[in-house]
Parts: structure tokens; C-alpha cells; sequence
């Protein structure tokens, strides 16, 4: 089962990134909750470390095979919020989204996201680097490099396939973690919405990479210019998500998907995954080279064995992820 979730009192502190971050693994598939219904879930500094913590663990651990991220309550991700995190940590300031409001970056920067009035820094916690007098010119780089940036790559990297099961709002940041999964399924009541350029500033987590890469670049600039917000039904139209579900049905649509992953050939799944991931970024002959590489390294696993196997005696190929 999905993890029971433990929500804070409305207004208190965001707590220890274990209770706010909840994981469990049932049926070879890793849960991945975030837990802050009453911030809609936006990430502290904590919190976001926590997760990439976890994806980074999935991929070598033979006993997860699939990976769901999903949330508690209304939103899935409001962005990075710094309130109660340990705004001191490297990259404190990661990311942008609707929740935040104050915290640490470079120098003492506040947190707001680009959806949120009661931000005053950049939305990268780096309110008092460069232009604010306190810090060193590259501040803000180095800050999305090692947050918002780092969370997106460990979801991209990660060499098992990642399920985003959007239950709610997802705004700046939360948008891209949700992208950057390999499949998303989406409540009907979800909506997405490019917050940044509705508070003057640049996509960061990753969005102009990903955005043009699923929706053409014509359609990602209207999002990412105009911040509208897009509902869930328009997501799947334009090729944001895959499928768009009841509410009630999110967690059973998500579960159905998660559990036929796990049961497939998990590193040709991890194969695959980077072979489409790095498809639209170099040449033909290239990409024809890394499928020649990534075929005959497959062809070492036991699953592609059993695979094939399972072809010649004409039965069911029972996988085991190795």
C-alpha cells in the first residue's frame, strides 16, 4: 500500500525531512509521498535532499523496480518553500513554485516561489546575491545548479522508470518534477501552472529543456510567457501527461501502471529510458551508436534471456530485474 500520510498542523514548522518525505516500498514498487498538504508540498531545502536521496538509492537497489512520486492533499508540488528547512545547506534556494516565503540562499535571500506575493528574492533563495549587494557574482547559478537542477537530474537519472501520480496543483518547480518523470498520470482536478514569468523571472528545474521536448517549442513558450494555468484535461491534449483519471481512481491508476513496470525488464527499462532521454540531444549517428551500445549490454542481463526464452517455448517471460 501507499504510505498512511501524517500531516502537519496548518502553520507549523516543516519538521524532519523523514515524516515530511514518506517512502515505502510494496510490490517492488518505491512510494515516494510528499507530505506537506497544508504548503502543497512545496520543498525545503531538507526535503528536496531527501528525495534525491531516494531516487539515487532506487537505482541500485535490485529490490525496487519501479518508482511512483505523489503527494498528500490538494497540491502535488508548489515549488521550493525555505520556511523551516535548513536554508543553510548547499543549493538552499532550489527551485521556484507558489509556496515559498522565506528562507536562506546566498547571503540571506528569501525563498518565495513566483506564484507567492511574500517573496521579495529571485525565487531561488538568493535575494541578497548578485544585484542585492551580499553576495558574489554566480551565486544564483551555483544555486539552481545544486537545487532545482540537481532534484530534475536525479529524477531523470534515475535507472529505474519514475510514475508521477499528480493529485493536485503543480506550480514552477513542481511542474518540472513532474515532467521530468517517465510517465505522468493526473487527477482531473490536477493543474499545472508555469509560475516564473508571472514574477519577472527564468524557468529553472530544468523547464525550458523539458517543455519544448513535449510539447514543440511554439506551445512551451506560450506556457512558460503567459504562466496560465493548464488543467488536466488540456495537459493530456497537449502531451504533458499520459492519462487523466478520477480523483478517487488516481492512486489505483497509478498503482496499475507502477506494479506492470516492475514486473518488466528492469534494465531494459533503464536502457531505454536513457536512450529516449538523450534522443533529441545530439545527431542521428549518435543516437544509432548509444542503441548499438546499450543492445549488446542488454543482451548480458538474464531478463533479455528470459525473454527470449520465454518467445521460443511460447510462454509468459517471468523478470526479475537483472
Amino acid at each position: 500500500m501507499a504510505p498512511t500520510p501524517v500531516s502537519p498542523e496548518p502553520g507549523s514548522p516543516a519538521g524532519p525531512a523523514d515524516s515530511l518525505i514518506l517512502d515505502t516500498t510494496d510490490n517492488a514498487v518505491l512510494w515516494i509521498t510528499l507530505n506537506r498538504p497544508a504548503a502543497l508540498n512545496a520543498l525545503t531545502w531538507d526535503q528536496r535532499e531527501r528525495v534525491i536521496t531516494l531516487l539515487s538509492d532506487a537505482s541500485a537497489d535490485p529490490a525496487v523496480r519501479a518508482v511512483v512520486l505523489t503527494a498528500t492533499g490538494k497540491g502535488f508540488c508548489a515549488g521550493a518553500d525555505l520556511r523551516g528547512g535548513t536554508g543553510g545547506g548547499p543549493g538552499s534556494g532550489a527551485g521556484s513554485g507558489a509556496g515559498g516565503r522565506s528562507g536562506s540562499g546566498p547571503g540571506r535571500g528569501s525563498g518565495g516561489g513566483p506564484d507567492s506575493d511574500a517573496g521579495n528574492g529571485p525565487g531561488s533563495g538568493a535575494g541578497d546575491g548578485p544585484g542585492g549587494g551580499g553576495g558574489v557574482a554566480g551565486d544564483v547559478a551555483r544555486t539552481i545548479q545544486r537545487g532545482a537542477q540537481r532534484l530534475i537530474g536525479a529524477v531523470l537519472d534515475c535507472e529505474k522508470p519514475v510514475l508521477a501520480a499528480v493529485n493536485g496543483t503543480a506550480a514552477g518547480l513542481g511542474v518540472h518534477l513532474a515532467l521530468a518523470c517517465d510517465l505522468v498520470v493526473a487527477a482531473e482536478s490536477a493543474t499545472f501552472i508555469e509560475a516564473f514569468a508571472r514574477r519577472g523571472l527564468v524557468p529553472d528545474g530544468g523547464g525550458a529543456y523539458l517543455l519544448p521536448r513535449l510539447v514543440g517549442p511554439q506551445r512551451a513558450k506560450e506556457l512558460l510567457f503567459f504562466g496560465d494555468a493548464v488543467t488536466a484535461a488540456d495537459a493530456e491534449r497537449m502531451g504533458l501527461v499520459n492519462r487523466v483519471v478520477p480523483d478517487a481512481g488516481l492512486e489505483q491508476a497509478a498503482r496499475d501502471w507502477a506494479e506492470r513496470l516492475a514486473a518488466g525488464p528492469t534494465r531494459a527499462f533503464a536502457l531505454t529510458k536513457q536512450l529516449v532521454n538523450a534522443s533529441l540531444d545530439g545527431d542521428r549517428g549518435a543516437a544509432f551508436a548509444a542503441e548499438a551500445a546499450a543492445q549488446e549490454i542488454n543482451m548480458t542481463t538474464a531478463d533479455a534471456r528470459e525473454g527470449v526464452a520465454s518467445f521460443v517455448e511460447r510462454r509468459r517471460p517471468a523478470y526479475r530485474g537483472r
